[in-house]
Protein backbone atom coordinates (compact mmCIF):
# COMPACT_ATOMS: atom_id res chain seq x y z
CA UNK A 1 0.00 0.00 0.00
CA UNK A 2 1.29 3.20 -1.11
CA UNK A 3 -1.54 5.57 0.90
CA UNK A 4 0.88 7.54 3.35
CA UNK A 5 3.64 8.15 0.25
CA UNK A 6 1.29 9.62 -2.41
CA UNK A 7 -0.39 12.23 0.26
CA UNK A 8 -0.72 15.65 -0.96
CA UNK A 9 1.07 17.81 1.26
CA UNK A 10 0.22 21.86 1.17
CA UNK A 11 2.19 24.68 2.41
CA UNK A 12 0.01 27.31 4.35
CA UNK A 13 0.48 31.29 4.09
CA UNK A 14 -0.16 31.99 7.75
CA UNK A 15 -1.67 34.93 8.98
CA UNK A 16 -1.47 36.35 12.52
CA UNK A 17 -4.64 34.33 13.86
CA UNK A 18 -3.54 31.14 12.33
CA UNK A 19 0.11 31.34 13.68
CA UNK A 20 -2.00 32.31 17.26
CA UNK A 21 -3.90 28.96 17.16
CA UNK A 22 -0.59 26.87 15.82
CA UNK A 23 1.44 28.11 18.93
CA UNK A 24 -1.41 27.42 20.94
CA UNK A 25 -2.05 24.02 19.17
CA UNK A 26 1.97 23.58 20.61
CA UNK A 27 0.95 24.46 23.77
CA UNK A 28 -2.06 22.56 24.59
CA UNK A 29 -1.81 19.71 21.94
CA UNK A 30 -4.48 18.25 19.57
CA UNK A 31 -5.75 16.22 21.86
CA UNK A 32 -6.58 19.08 24.50
CA UNK A 33 -7.91 21.13 21.71
CA UNK A 34 -10.54 18.18 20.34
CA UNK A 35 -11.20 17.32 24.04
CA UNK A 36 -12.04 20.86 25.15
CA UNK A 37 -14.07 21.26 21.57
CA UNK A 38 -15.89 18.16 22.77
CA UNK A 39 -16.30 19.25 26.11
CA UNK A 40 -17.99 22.84 25.20
CA UNK A 41 -20.19 20.60 22.73
CA UNK A 42 -21.45 18.30 25.38
CA UNK A 43 -22.28 20.75 27.61
CA UNK A 44 -24.58 23.07 25.40
CA UNK A 45 -25.91 19.47 23.71
CA UNK A 46 -26.90 18.62 27.60
CA UNK A 47 -28.97 21.57 28.32
CA UNK A 48 -30.77 21.24 24.13
CA UNK A 49 -31.40 17.07 25.49
CA UNK A 50 -33.04 18.31 28.82
CA UNK A 51 -35.45 21.25 27.32
CA UNK A 52 -36.04 17.59 24.94
CA UNK A 53 -36.67 15.58 27.20
CA UNK A 54 -39.45 17.80 29.14
CA UNK A 55 -40.63 18.14 25.33
CA UNK A 56 -41.14 14.63 25.14
CA UNK A 57 -42.22 14.41 28.59
CA UNK A 58 -45.06 17.00 27.63
CA UNK A 59 -45.93 15.32 24.78
CA UNK A 60 -45.99 11.78 26.72
CA UNK A 61 -48.31 13.90 29.14
CA UNK A 62 -51.36 15.32 26.78
CA UNK A 63 -50.68 12.68 23.58
CA UNK A 64 -49.70 8.95 26.02
CA UNK A 65 -48.69 6.28 23.91
CA UNK A 66 -51.58 6.11 21.47
CA UNK A 67 -52.78 6.40 17.90
CA UNK A 68 -52.42 10.01 17.65
CA UNK A 69 -48.91 9.56 19.19
CA UNK A 70 -48.09 7.33 16.60
CA UNK A 71 -49.39 9.53 14.16
CA UNK A 72 -47.35 12.32 15.21
CA UNK A 73 -43.71 10.22 15.67
CA UNK A 74 -44.65 8.35 12.44
CA UNK A 75 -44.84 11.99 10.58
CA UNK A 76 -41.60 13.07 12.39
CA UNK A 77 -39.66 10.22 11.46
CA UNK A 78 -40.27 11.00 7.63
CA UNK A 79 -39.31 14.82 8.24
CA UNK A 80 -36.46 13.74 10.79
CA UNK A 81 -35.24 11.11 7.96
CA UNK A 82 -34.74 13.64 5.26
CA UNK A 83 -32.82 15.99 8.09
CA UNK A 84 -30.23 13.06 9.23
CA UNK A 85 -29.84 12.02 4.96
CA UNK A 86 -29.79 15.67 4.06
CA UNK A 87 -28.49 18.25 6.60
CA UNK A 88 -26.84 17.52 9.63
CA UNK A 89 -25.21 13.92 8.89
CA UNK A 90 -24.15 14.82 4.79
CA UNK A 91 -23.14 18.55 5.66
CA UNK A 92 -21.15 17.78 8.10
CA UNK A 93 -19.62 14.94 6.14
CA UNK A 94 -18.72 16.63 3.25
CA UNK A 95 -18.83 20.32 3.47
CA UNK A 96 -16.46 20.84 6.50
CA UNK A 97 -13.45 18.66 5.01
CA UNK A 98 -13.79 20.71 1.62
CA UNK A 99 -14.41 23.92 3.05
CA UNK A 100 -11.47 22.81 5.22
CA UNK A 101 -9.26 22.47 2.10
CA UNK A 102 -10.51 25.02 0.52
CA UNK A 103 -9.51 27.68 3.26
CA UNK A 104 -6.40 26.77 3.40
CA UNK A 105 -5.34 26.16 -0.39
CA UNK A 106 -7.53 29.46 -1.79
CA UNK A 107 -7.67 31.66 1.10
CA UNK A 108 -10.66 33.36 3.46
CA UNK A 109 -12.15 34.96 0.99
CA UNK A 110 -12.39 31.94 -1.63
CA UNK A 111 -14.01 30.27 1.05
CA UNK A 112 -16.62 32.96 1.94
CA UNK A 113 -17.77 33.05 -1.39
CA UNK A 114 -18.38 28.90 -1.03
CA UNK A 115 -20.53 29.60 1.73
CA UNK A 116 -22.60 31.58 -0.48
CA UNK A 117 -22.47 29.07 -3.42
CA UNK A 118 -23.36 26.41 -1.00
CA UNK A 119 -26.15 28.00 0.78
CA UNK A 120 -27.57 29.17 -2.89
CA UNK A 121 -27.70 25.62 -3.79
CA UNK A 122 -29.13 24.30 -0.45
CA UNK A 123 -31.81 27.08 -0.87
CA UNK A 124 -32.78 25.62 -4.03
CA UNK A 125 -32.71 22.03 -3.50
CA UNK A 126 -34.15 21.70 -0.28
CA UNK A 127 -37.22 23.81 -1.34
CA UNK A 128 -37.46 21.30 -4.48
CA UNK A 129 -37.40 18.49 -1.96
CA UNK A 130 -39.90 20.49 0.24
CA UNK A 131 -42.74 20.98 -2.06
CA UNK A 132 -42.23 17.67 -3.67
CA UNK A 133 -43.09 16.24 -0.10
CA UNK A 134 -45.92 18.25 0.67
CA UNK A 135 -47.72 17.55 -2.90
CA UNK A 136 -46.45 13.56 -2.49
CA UNK A 137 -46.80 12.96 0.92
CA UNK A 138 -49.93 10.61 0.72
CA UNK A 139 -47.88 7.97 -1.47
CA UNK A 140 -44.28 8.49 0.89
CA UNK A 141 -47.41 7.86 4.30
CA UNK A 142 -48.44 5.19 2.42
CA UNK A 143 -45.09 3.40 2.03
CA UNK A 144 -43.22 4.60 5.30
CA UNK A 145 -46.24 3.36 7.47
CA UNK A 146 -48.44 0.88 5.01
CA UNK A 147 -49.71 -0.31 8.42
CA UNK A 148 -51.83 2.74 8.68
CA UNK A 149 -53.68 1.96 5.42
CA UNK A 150 -56.57 -0.33 7.00
CA UNK A 151 -56.98 2.73 9.62
CA UNK A 152 -58.39 5.93 7.50
CA UNK A 153 -58.32 8.42 10.33
CA UNK A 154 -54.91 7.44 11.55
CA UNK A 155 -53.43 7.45 7.67
CA UNK A 156 -55.56 10.98 7.44
CA UNK A 157 -53.51 12.25 10.14
CA UNK A 158 -49.87 11.33 9.39
CA UNK A 159 -50.49 12.64 5.93
CA UNK A 160 -51.50 16.00 7.32
CA UNK A 161 -48.64 16.16 9.89
CA UNK A 162 -46.11 15.35 7.29
CA UNK A 163 -47.19 17.99 5.04
CA UNK A 164 -47.14 20.71 8.07
CA UNK A 165 -43.22 19.50 8.78
CA UNK A 166 -42.06 19.26 5.48
CA UNK A 167 -40.67 23.02 5.47
CA UNK A 168 -38.92 21.79 8.44
CA UNK A 169 -36.07 20.28 6.17
CA UNK A 170 -35.63 23.63 4.81
CA UNK A 171 -34.94 25.62 7.85
CA UNK A 172 -32.53 22.49 9.62
CA UNK A 173 -30.59 22.70 6.28
CA UNK A 174 -29.44 25.72 6.10
CA UNK A 175 -28.88 25.30 10.21
CA UNK A 176 -26.29 23.15 9.32
CA UNK A 177 -24.72 25.01 6.66
CA UNK A 178 -24.10 27.18 9.11
CA UNK A 179 -22.77 24.76 12.23
CA UNK A 180 -20.49 23.44 9.55
CA UNK A 181 -18.93 26.94 8.82
CA UNK A 182 -19.04 27.73 12.68
CA UNK A 183 -16.89 24.22 13.19
CA UNK A 184 -14.42 25.14 10.75
CA UNK A 185 -13.71 28.24 12.20
CA UNK A 186 -13.57 26.05 15.86
CA UNK A 187 -17.16 27.17 16.92
CA UNK A 188 -18.85 24.21 18.75
CA UNK A 189 -20.60 25.99 21.66
CA UNK A 190 -23.38 27.86 19.67
CA UNK A 191 -24.13 25.24 17.13
CA UNK A 192 -24.76 22.64 19.76
CA UNK A 193 -26.71 24.81 21.63
CA UNK A 194 -29.02 26.12 18.83
CA UNK A 195 -30.92 22.78 18.90
CA UNK A 196 -32.17 23.46 22.41
CA UNK A 197 -33.79 27.13 20.65
CA UNK A 198 -35.88 23.65 18.66
CA UNK A 199 -36.88 22.37 21.87
CA UNK A 200 -37.89 25.57 23.79
CA UNK A 201 -40.11 26.63 20.56
CA UNK A 202 -42.35 23.49 20.38
CA UNK A 203 -42.61 23.20 24.35
CA UNK A 204 -43.95 27.08 24.20
CA UNK A 205 -45.86 26.83 21.08
CA UNK A 206 -47.55 23.40 22.31
CA UNK A 207 -48.40 25.08 26.01
CA UNK A 208 -49.83 28.12 23.85
CA UNK A 209 -51.94 26.05 21.13
CA UNK A 210 -53.00 22.38 22.87
CA UNK A 211 -56.05 23.93 24.33
CA UNK A 212 -57.26 26.05 21.45
CA UNK A 213 -56.95 23.36 18.44
CA UNK A 214 -59.67 20.69 17.78
CA UNK A 215 -56.98 18.48 16.66
CA UNK A 216 -54.09 19.45 19.62
CA UNK A 217 -51.67 17.50 17.68
CA UNK A 218 -51.32 20.14 15.13
CA UNK A 219 -49.53 22.19 17.58
CA UNK A 220 -46.28 20.50 18.05
CA UNK A 221 -46.10 19.67 14.23
CA UNK A 222 -46.53 23.58 13.80
CA UNK A 223 -43.77 24.10 16.62
CA UNK A 224 -41.16 21.94 14.67
CA UNK A 225 -41.57 23.88 11.85
CA UNK A 226 -41.16 27.42 13.68
CA UNK A 227 -38.68 25.66 15.96
CA UNK A 228 -36.20 24.87 12.99
CA UNK A 229 -36.50 28.39 11.60
CA UNK A 230 -35.17 29.58 15.09
CA UNK A 231 -32.72 27.20 14.92
CA UNK A 232 -31.09 28.49 11.84
CA UNK A 233 -31.55 31.91 13.42
CA UNK A 234 -30.12 31.15 16.47
CA UNK A 235 -26.67 30.99 14.63
CA UNK A 236 -26.56 34.03 12.42
CA UNK A 237 -24.94 36.36 14.99
CA UNK A 238 -21.70 34.61 15.29
CA UNK A 239 -21.61 33.75 11.65
CA UNK A 240 -21.63 37.23 10.92
CA UNK A 241 -19.07 37.80 13.79
CA UNK A 242 -17.06 35.54 11.79
CA UNK A 243 -17.47 37.70 8.90
CA UNK A 244 -19.26 35.27 6.90
CA UNK A 245 -22.66 36.53 4.89
CA UNK A 246 -25.26 34.64 3.20
CA UNK A 247 -25.99 35.53 -0.19
CA UNK A 248 -27.35 33.87 -3.54
CA UNK A 249 -24.44 33.08 -5.63
CA UNK A 250 -25.44 30.15 -8.28
CA UNK A 251 -22.27 29.51 -9.15
CA UNK A 252 -23.34 25.65 -9.32
CA UNK A 253 -20.02 24.75 -11.27
CA UNK A 254 -17.58 25.67 -8.71
CA UNK A 255 -14.87 22.90 -8.10
CA UNK A 256 -15.10 23.14 -4.71
CA UNK A 257 -18.81 21.92 -4.73
CA UNK A 258 -18.64 19.76 -7.42
CA UNK A 259 -16.52 17.84 -4.77
CA UNK A 260 -18.55 18.49 -2.50
CA UNK A 261 -20.86 16.31 -4.28
CA UNK A 262 -19.00 13.51 -5.14
CA UNK A 263 -18.05 13.15 -1.55
CA UNK A 264 -21.69 13.93 -0.30
CA UNK A 265 -23.77 11.79 -2.53
CA UNK A 266 -22.20 8.20 -1.07
CA UNK A 267 -22.24 9.83 2.36
CA UNK A 268 -26.17 10.29 1.86
CA UNK A 269 -26.25 6.63 0.55
CA UNK A 270 -24.29 5.86 3.93
CA UNK A 271 -26.92 8.06 6.47
CA UNK A 272 -29.65 6.62 4.10
CA UNK A 273 -28.72 3.44 4.74
CA UNK A 274 -28.58 3.75 8.75
CA UNK A 275 -32.11 6.05 8.39
CA UNK A 276 -33.67 3.19 6.63
CA UNK A 277 -32.37 0.84 10.02
CA UNK A 278 -35.44 3.67 11.47
CA UNK A 279 -37.77 3.49 8.69
CA UNK A 280 -37.61 -0.14 8.59
CA UNK A 281 -38.49 -0.58 12.23
CA UNK A 282 -41.57 2.12 11.34
CA UNK A 283 -42.94 0.02 8.66
CA UNK A 284 -42.87 -3.10 10.62
CA UNK A 285 -43.89 -1.68 14.05
CA UNK A 286 -47.26 -0.27 11.66
CA UNK A 287 -48.22 -3.86 11.62
CA UNK A 288 -47.69 -4.29 15.44
CA UNK A 289 -50.28 -3.21 18.35
CA UNK A 290 -50.74 0.29 18.61
CA UNK A 291 -48.32 1.98 20.95
CA UNK A 292 -45.85 0.59 19.49
CA UNK A 293 -43.66 3.23 17.58
CA UNK A 294 -43.79 5.65 20.44
CA UNK A 295 -42.38 2.97 22.48
CA UNK A 296 -39.84 2.78 19.82
CA UNK A 297 -39.57 6.87 19.64
CA UNK A 298 -39.17 7.49 23.48
CA UNK A 299 -36.62 4.71 24.18
CA UNK A 300 -34.91 5.43 20.88
CA UNK A 301 -34.85 9.06 22.12
CA UNK A 302 -33.01 7.72 25.46
CA UNK A 303 -29.70 6.49 24.28
CA UNK A 304 -29.94 9.59 22.31
CA UNK A 305 -28.91 11.30 25.38
CA UNK A 306 -25.61 9.87 26.06
CA UNK A 307 -25.24 10.05 21.75
CA UNK A 308 -25.87 13.74 21.30
CA UNK A 309 -24.07 14.75 24.47
CA UNK A 310 -20.94 13.08 24.54
CA UNK A 311 -20.62 10.49 21.38
CA UNK A 312 -22.10 13.03 18.59
CA UNK A 313 -19.34 15.80 20.37
CA UNK A 314 -16.28 13.58 20.14
CA UNK A 315 -16.91 12.84 16.34
CA UNK A 316 -17.99 16.50 15.82
CA UNK A 317 -15.12 18.10 17.50
CA UNK A 318 -12.31 15.71 15.73
CA UNK A 319 -13.46 16.20 12.70
CA UNK A 320 -11.93 19.01 11.64
CA UNK A 321 -8.61 18.19 13.40
CA UNK A 322 -8.83 14.61 11.31
CA UNK A 323 -9.68 16.82 8.36
CA UNK A 324 -6.67 18.61 8.67
CA UNK A 325 -4.40 15.98 9.21
CA UNK A 326 -5.71 14.59 6.15
CA UNK A 327 -5.04 17.76 4.01
CA UNK A 328 -1.36 18.01 5.35
CA UNK A 329 -0.84 13.98 4.55
CA UNK A 330 0.30 13.97 8.47
CA UNK A 331 -1.37 10.39 8.32
CA UNK A 332 0.66 9.32 11.67
CA UNK A 333 -0.96 12.12 13.42
CA UNK A 334 -4.14 11.36 11.78
CA UNK A 335 -3.90 7.60 13.45
CA UNK A 336 -2.90 9.05 16.62
CA UNK A 337 -5.96 11.48 17.54
CA UNK A 338 -8.14 9.13 15.67
CA UNK A 339 -7.11 6.33 18.59
CA UNK A 340 -8.15 9.54 21.28
CA UNK A 341 -11.06 10.14 20.21
CA UNK A 342 -12.07 6.48 19.44
CA UNK A 343 -11.01 5.63 23.25
CA UNK A 344 -12.29 8.65 24.83
CA UNK A 345 -15.63 7.75 22.96
CA UNK A 346 -15.10 4.12 24.42
CA UNK A 347 -14.67 5.28 27.86
CA UNK A 348 -18.05 7.50 27.81
CA UNK A 349 -20.52 5.05 25.79
CA UNK A 350 -19.77 1.68 27.88
CA UNK A 351 -20.90 3.21 31.26
CA UNK A 352 -23.67 5.33 29.47
CA UNK A 353 -24.94 2.27 27.79
CA UNK A 354 -24.48 -0.42 31.68
CA UNK A 355 -26.49 2.73 33.38
CA UNK A 356 -29.49 3.00 31.07
CA UNK A 357 -29.48 -0.97 30.72
CA UNK A 358 -29.53 -1.16 34.84
CA UNK A 359 -31.82 1.94 35.11
CA UNK A 360 -34.21 1.58 32.58
CA UNK A 361 -37.49 1.30 34.07
CA UNK A 362 -36.63 3.94 36.42
CA UNK A 363 -36.22 6.05 34.11
CA UNK A 364 -38.68 5.79 31.75
CA UNK A 365 -40.78 6.14 34.90
CA UNK A 366 -39.65 9.42 36.02
CA UNK A 367 -39.61 11.04 32.46
CA UNK A 368 -42.88 9.73 31.51
CA UNK A 369 -45.14 7.96 33.68
CA UNK A 370 -47.90 10.39 34.20
CA UNK A 371 -51.38 11.40 32.23
CA UNK A 372 -52.13 9.16 29.73
CA UNK A 373 -48.75 7.26 29.62
CA UNK A 374 -49.44 4.29 32.26
CA UNK A 375 -47.35 1.43 33.11
CA UNK A 376 -47.73 -1.04 30.54
CA UNK A 377 -46.30 1.91 28.19
CA UNK A 378 -43.54 2.56 30.58
CA UNK A 379 -42.55 -1.44 30.71
CA UNK A 380 -43.00 -1.75 26.85
CA UNK A 381 -40.79 1.87 26.48
CA UNK A 382 -38.07 0.31 28.77
CA UNK A 383 -38.03 -3.15 27.17
CA UNK A 384 -36.97 -1.72 23.47
CA UNK A 385 -34.77 0.72 26.21
CA UNK A 386 -32.55 -2.32 26.90
CA UNK A 387 -31.94 -3.51 23.52
CA UNK A 388 -31.67 -0.11 21.86
CA UNK A 389 -28.34 0.30 24.26
CA UNK A 390 -26.48 -2.39 23.71
CA UNK A 391 -25.33 -0.45 20.52
CA UNK A 392 -24.60 3.00 22.19
CA UNK A 393 -21.26 2.00 21.83
CA UNK A 394 -21.29 0.82 18.38
CA UNK A 395 -22.84 3.82 17.66
CA UNK A 396 -20.50 6.12 18.98
CA UNK A 397 -17.47 4.02 16.93
CA UNK A 398 -19.79 3.99 13.79
CA UNK A 399 -19.69 8.21 14.24
CA UNK A 400 -15.69 8.24 14.90
CA UNK A 401 -14.58 5.62 12.32
CA UNK A 402 -16.75 7.12 10.00
CA UNK A 403 -15.74 10.84 9.98
CA UNK A 404 -11.79 9.36 9.78
CA UNK A 405 -13.06 8.12 6.06
CA UNK A 406 -15.13 11.66 5.61
CA UNK A 407 -11.84 13.33 6.82
CA UNK A 408 -9.61 11.05 4.20
CA UNK A 409 -12.65 12.69 1.87
CA UNK A 410 -13.40 8.71 0.94
CA UNK A 411 -17.51 8.51 1.58
CA UNK A 412 -17.69 5.35 -0.67
CA UNK A 413 -16.37 2.31 1.89
CA UNK A 414 -18.89 3.35 4.82
CA UNK A 415 -21.54 3.54 2.20
CA UNK A 416 -20.87 0.15 1.45
CA UNK A 417 -20.59 -1.51 4.67
CA UNK A 418 -23.40 0.16 5.99
CA UNK A 419 -25.49 -1.73 2.87
CA UNK A 420 -24.48 -4.98 4.87
CA UNK A 421 -25.99 -4.02 7.92
CA UNK A 422 -29.10 -2.70 6.50
CA UNK A 423 -29.24 -6.08 4.97
CA UNK A 424 -28.76 -7.98 8.16
CA UNK A 425 -31.12 -5.33 9.95
CA UNK A 426 -33.49 -6.29 7.92
CA UNK A 427 -33.63 -10.00 8.20
CA UNK A 428 -33.11 -9.81 11.74
CA UNK A 429 -36.72 -7.49 12.02
CA UNK A 430 -38.44 -9.92 10.15
CA UNK A 431 -37.30 -12.95 12.21
CA UNK A 432 -37.38 -11.31 15.94
CA UNK A 433 -40.44 -9.08 15.65
CA UNK A 434 -42.47 -11.97 16.07
CA UNK A 435 -41.26 -13.11 18.96
CA UNK A 436 -40.45 -9.61 20.74
CA UNK A 437 -42.58 -7.48 18.70
CA UNK A 438 -41.48 -3.96 19.20
CA UNK A 439 -38.24 -4.69 21.28
CA UNK A 440 -37.74 -7.31 18.33
CA UNK A 441 -37.05 -4.49 15.97
CA UNK A 442 -34.83 -3.08 19.01
CA UNK A 443 -32.19 -5.84 18.85
CA UNK A 444 -31.87 -6.03 15.13
CA UNK A 445 -30.90 -2.34 15.05
CA UNK A 446 -28.53 -2.96 17.70
CA UNK A 447 -27.10 -6.26 16.39
CA UNK A 448 -26.65 -4.48 12.74
CA UNK A 449 -25.10 -1.27 14.88
CA UNK A 450 -22.76 -3.46 16.07
CA UNK A 451 -21.79 -5.19 12.72
CA UNK A 452 -21.61 -1.69 10.89
CA UNK A 453 -18.84 -0.73 13.95
CA UNK A 454 -16.53 -4.09 13.33
CA UNK A 455 -16.78 -3.72 9.92
CA UNK A 456 -15.42 -0.10 9.06
CA UNK A 457 -12.61 -0.40 12.08
CA UNK A 458 -11.33 -3.64 10.04
CA UNK A 459 -11.23 -1.87 6.84
CA UNK A 460 -9.65 1.63 8.43
CA UNK A 461 -7.25 -0.67 10.12
CA UNK A 462 -6.06 -2.19 6.32
CA UNK A 463 -6.12 0.89 5.16
CA UNK A 464 -3.99 3.40 7.78
CA UNK A 465 -2.23 0.18 8.63
CA UNK A 466 -0.08 0.00 12.04
CA UNK A 467 -3.58 1.52 14.08
CA UNK A 468 -2.88 0.96 17.69
CA UNK A 469 -5.60 -1.57 18.09
CA UNK A 470 -3.93 -3.29 21.60
CA UNK A 471 -3.97 0.23 23.15
CA UNK A 472 -7.41 0.67 22.16
CA UNK A 473 -8.84 -3.09 22.94
CA UNK A 474 -6.76 -2.38 26.59
CA UNK A 475 -9.00 0.56 27.27
CA UNK A 476 -12.35 -1.09 25.75
CA UNK A 477 -12.19 -4.16 28.40
CA UNK A 478 -11.45 -1.93 31.21
CA UNK A 479 -14.36 0.41 30.57
CA UNK A 480 -16.28 -2.46 30.38
CA UNK A 481 -15.35 -3.94 33.80
CA UNK A 482 -15.80 -1.08 35.26
CA UNK A 483 -18.95 -0.32 33.62
CA UNK A 484 -20.51 -3.58 34.94
CA UNK A 485 -19.47 -3.13 38.51
CA UNK A 486 -21.21 0.39 38.48
CA UNK A 487 -23.97 -0.96 36.39
CA UNK A 488 -24.57 -4.07 38.84
CA UNK A 489 -24.59 -1.14 41.85
CA UNK A 490 -26.99 0.65 40.19
CA UNK A 491 -29.22 -2.14 39.64
CA UNK A 492 -28.97 -3.30 43.23
CA UNK A 493 -29.83 0.26 44.71
CA UNK A 494 -32.97 0.92 42.79
CA UNK A 495 -34.87 -2.46 43.09
CA UNK A 496 -38.36 -2.41 43.67
CA UNK A 497 -42.23 -1.88 43.14
CA UNK A 498 -41.72 1.75 43.31
CA UNK A 499 -41.17 2.03 39.56
CA UNK A 500 -44.54 0.53 38.49
CA UNK A 501 -46.78 3.53 39.82
CA UNK A 502 -47.39 7.20 39.09
CA UNK A 503 -46.15 9.92 41.40
CA UNK A 504 -44.02 11.02 43.39
CA UNK A 505 -41.41 12.31 41.14
CA UNK A 506 -39.76 14.52 43.18
CA UNK A 507 -38.58 11.54 45.40
CA UNK A 508 -37.95 9.02 42.60
CA UNK A 509 -35.81 11.41 40.61
CA UNK A 510 -34.12 11.94 44.17
CA UNK A 511 -33.33 8.31 44.73
CA UNK A 512 -32.57 8.05 40.59
CA UNK A 513 -29.75 11.52 41.02
CA UNK A 514 -28.17 9.93 43.94
CA UNK A 515 -28.02 6.45 42.54
CA UNK A 516 -26.39 8.03 39.54
CA UNK A 517 -24.06 9.64 41.28
CA UNK A 518 -22.57 7.06 43.37
CA UNK A 519 -22.72 4.64 40.22
CA UNK A 520 -20.56 7.79 38.21
CA UNK A 521 -18.11 7.83 41.32
CA UNK A 522 -18.00 3.68 41.26
CA UNK A 523 -16.81 3.69 37.78
CA UNK A 524 -14.63 6.61 38.16
CA UNK A 525 -12.99 4.78 41.43
CA UNK A 526 -12.51 1.43 39.71
CA UNK A 527 -11.12 3.01 36.19
CA UNK A 528 -8.47 4.53 38.04
CA UNK A 529 -7.85 1.40 39.68
CA UNK A 530 -7.48 -0.33 36.85
CA UNK A 531 -5.35 2.54 35.68
CA UNK A 532 -8.04 3.64 32.59
CA UNK A 533 -5.34 5.70 30.49
CA UNK A 534 -8.97 7.96 29.34
CA UNK A 535 -9.27 8.51 33.50
CA UNK A 536 -5.90 9.26 34.13
CA UNK A 537 -6.12 11.92 30.90
CA UNK A 538 -9.33 13.47 32.60
CA UNK A 539 -8.17 13.57 35.91
CA UNK A 540 -4.76 15.46 34.83
CA UNK A 541 -7.07 18.00 32.43
CA UNK A 542 -8.84 18.36 35.73
CA UNK A 543 -5.87 19.15 37.92
CA UNK A 544 -4.30 21.74 35.68
CA UNK A 545 -7.08 23.71 35.28
CA UNK A 546 -7.54 23.89 38.75
CA UNK A 547 -3.32 24.68 39.43
CA UNK A 548 -4.15 27.71 36.73
CA UNK A 549 -6.85 29.25 37.63
CA UNK A 550 -4.56 29.11 41.19
CA UNK A 551 -2.13 30.62 39.63
CA UNK A 552 -4.47 33.33 37.96
CA UNK A 553 -6.21 34.34 41.53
Amino acid sequence: MHFISNAPVFQYNYDKNSFIIDIMSEYMGERERIAKAAGKMSFATLISRILGYVKDMILAFYFGATGISDAFFAAFRITNFLRELFAEGSMSSAFIPVLTENRHTQGEEAAQRLVKITFSFILLCAGIICVLGIIFAPAIVSVITHGFADQPEKFSLTVLLTRIMFPFLLFISLAALIMGTLNTKRVFFIPSLAPAMLNITIILIVIALVPLLKQPIIAVAIGVVIGGFVQFAFQLPSFYKKNYRLGFIADFRHPALKKMAVLLIPATLALAVNQVYILVSLLLASYLPEGSITYLYYSMRLIQFPIGIFIVAVGQAALPTLSEHAVRGDYEKLKEHFSFALRLLFFISIPSMAGLIALREPIVNILFQRGTFDYVATKATAEALLFYALAIWAIGGVKVLTVTFYSLQDTKTPVKIAAVGFAVNLILSLILMGPLRHSGLALAFSLAAILNAGLLFYFLNKRLERMDVRRIMQSLMKAVVASIIMGLTGWTLLRGERWQTSGDTMEKALYLAVTVIVCIILYAVFSFLLKNEEMAYIFETFKNKIRNKGAVS
